[in-house]
């Protein structure tokens, strides 16, 4: 491998996934890296080494016992000359080999050989990958150093619905290009076009077909076309000449056929029989007259009314909800134990627009992870705060960044570390509109528009697996049933330290009171409910005792 940008080792598992591999040896060109692929067995199952090698313009490996290649000691070699190996798609037999050091073909063997950077992307069965072995297995990669990503969620080749799938190429290309420091512009949202919109608004059930053999206009049908052909025609197709011959041939009708026309009745009955002329004193009187509505435009004797300026109100202030400080706490001022640490923090909700005007958000007031930065501040620490839009006001101490958007929260928070710990108390929409409206999206009375969604980005797995993981991942869970065994999931899941969970299903959401449970490897503990500014305090407490006790091993 040679040249000037980044030489990767791109190592392709037995997985359907396996295809995706090619699009990510095209980006990784694109963006000025070089590829070099090693495909196993089971990997040559779903994609061919002629196509990898195509793609990558280098030599694809495939046998640990190459004659040729291992008389210089060939998986050695590779493993070395590489900046990074990434294991794509790491499969479940993939990951438990590379756990346990098992070095059976060239795949495995260069793997436990290389001295650089490995990153892992899993690609299984949702069974598998919740599997206790599994995530076992990922918690020893992670503390080898290996960085493993966490799979999408999604429906699978077998049918089923989970986390398990292979991430997009291009997101894979963008871990890699951040381990690397390049820089990948963001794709922009798509727009509906003109014609695109016309499809979906105009609906002609029925539609003239075309003459027999003509050709069908490009891009011509839309969704009256789609229906003409799905519902069949109630009466037989006839040409504009036999209708017209149908309309001459028939008979003239009679007038004594028609019914008479029917005259209108009148709305009222005058009296005719009476005078022309009302006599004296008898004629109907006018409406009265309010004497207050002639103004002087009427009557020149009344002079202009006064003209009152109107009141000039009070400048209008935001109103913004208190939020506890560093003096609330009540702290000896010595007690600083998370001097020198910097601590991230994300609260509140995230907006994921449809229009100008519509948006898709979670329920969430901020208040917990505004509370949890106050008293990081109190106890000494750096704190970056990440809110999305919520009305508080920003706690003593602590770095605030106003975001809007899933994506907007994770570019921020990447930008945010390094940090010492991590906490995700943010309520992130789970999906977004996958097309963004540029102008309001208008009612219809036959049916509402269909919406359809992609997924955000998991900031919580991401800051979890990156290269610049801290050294505490907290994470947080509201549930409505079965919080202890959805957070213990949770956690495992997201390759977090901590889950701290609770149940949203009474009036936790916008209240001033919360009761959690923080669920670790070590078990769980349950704090009463007590408000949340406590629940802060407890946390953040515990959160600087297992840093003390970490530094002190």
């Amino acid at each position: 491998m040679t040249g000037t940008g980044p030489r990767i080792l791109l190592v392709v598992g037995g997985g359907i996934a396996a295809y995706k591999a090619c699009e990510l040896v095209r980006l990784i060109r694109k963006g000025g890296g070089e590829v070099t692929c090693v495909v196993t067995k089971g990997g040559q199952q779903f994609v061919t080494p002629m196509a990898l090698a195509a793609l990558s313009e280098n030599q694809v490996y495939t046998n640990l016992f190459d004659l040729k290649n291992e008389a210089e000691m060939g998986h050695i070699q590779l493993s070395r000359e590489a900046d990074l190996v990434v294991v794509c798609p790491a499969t479940a037999d993939l990951l438990a080999k590379m756990a346990a050091g098992i070095a059976d073909d060239l795949a495995t063997t260069l793997i436990l050989a290389t001295d650089k950077p490995v990153i892992a992307v899993p690609a299984m069965n949702v069974r598998m990958w919740e599997h206790e072995t599994t995530q076992r297995n990922v918690e020893l990669l992670a503390s080898a150093g290996v960085t493993v990503l966490h799979p999408d969620e999604g429906p699978m080749a077998c049918g089923e619905f989970g986390y398990g799938r292979l991430p997009e190429p291009d997101a894979i290309w963008r871990v890699i290009a951040d381990h690397f420091g390049i820089a990948v512009a963001e794709p922009e949202p798509a727009l509906l076009s003109p014609r695109d919109r016309q499809a979906i608004e105009v609906e002609a059930l029925e539609p003239e077909d075309e003459e027999e053999g003509a050709a069908t206009p490009a891009g011509g049908g839309g969704l009256g076309g789609l229906l003409a052909r799905i519902i069949p025609r109630s009466t037989a197709k006839r040409t504009h000449e036999e209708i017209e011959a149908e309309y001459q041939d028939l008979p003239e009708p009679d007038d004594e056929d028609l019914p008479p026309p029917e005259e209108p009745v009148p709305d009222f009955a005058p009296d005719l029989g009476g005078p022309l002329l009302a006599s004296k004193g008898k004629a109907s009187a006018a409406p009265p007259v309010d004497a207050d509505a002639i103004n002087h435009k009427v009557d020149t004797r009344k002079s202009a009314p006064e003209t009152i300026a109107p009141a000039i109100p009070d400048e209008i202030e935001a109103v913004l909800g208190e939020v506890t400080e560093g003096a609330d706490f009540d702290l000896p001022a010595d007690h600083r134990p998370l001097a020198g640490r910097h601590v991230l923090v994300t609260a509140g909700p995230t907006w994921e627009a449809i229009d100008p005007v519509r948006y898709i958000a979670n329920r969430s007031s901020g208040k917990q992870g505004f509370a949890i930065a106050a008293a990081a501040a109190a106890l000494g620490a750096k704190v970056t705060l990440v809110a999305g839009p919520v009305s508080l006001k920003t706690p003593a101490g602590v770095k605030r960044v106003d975001v809007e958007s899933a994506e907007d929260m994770a570019k921020a928070v990447k930008t945010a570390l390094p940090a010492d710990v991590a906490v995700m108390v943010a309520a992130v929409a789970d999906w977004r509109p996958k097309e963004y409206r540029g102008e309001k999206i208008k009612k219809r009375s036959s049916a509402p528009p269909a919406l359809m969604l992609t997924e955000n980005p998991d900031i919580l797995a991401n800051v979890a697996a990156g290269a610049k993981r801290p050294e505490l991942v907290v994470g947080f869970a509201a549930e409505t049933d079965n919080v202890l065994e959805n957070a213990k999931t949770k956690r495992k899941r997201k390759s977090a330290d901590w889950i701290v969970a609770n149940d949203v299903s009474g009036d936790v959401m916008g209240g001033d009171k919360n009761r959690v449970h923080i669920v670790s490897a070590d078990g769980v503990e349950t704090l009463d409910e007590m408000p949340k500014s406590a629940v802060a305090m407890a946390l953040v407490e515990r959160i600087a005792a297992t840093l003390k006790a970490e530094a002190a091993e």
